[in-house]
């Protein structure tokens, strides 16, 4: 700080640090808890959706949906 008044290189000074004006910036904002949404590890809950016609199946825990196969036309299942 040249002149003892605060100032100084760009990004530096008071209120610059880690974590510093950031709050609800980072990868898991938005989110409501540590998972959620309807990726790998979504839980146990959910229905399992043709892509191609639009059946639904319940989801079985522990067998992702993509190794069911629509009961309709065939077509591997992805989560809802």
């Amino acid at each position: 700080m040249p002149r003892g008044d605060g100032t100084g290189p760009r990004g530096m000074g008071p209120g610059t640090g880690r974590g510093m004006g950031r709050r609800g910036s980072g990868q898991n904002s938005g989110r409501l808890g540590r998972m959620g949404g309807t990726r790998a590890g979504a839980g146990p809950g959910g229905n399992c959706v043709c892509p191609s016609c639009g059946t639904t199946i319940p989801h079985q825990a522990g067998v992702p949906c993509f190794q069911h196969k629509c009961p309709n036309c065939g077509t591997n299942m992805v989560r809802a």
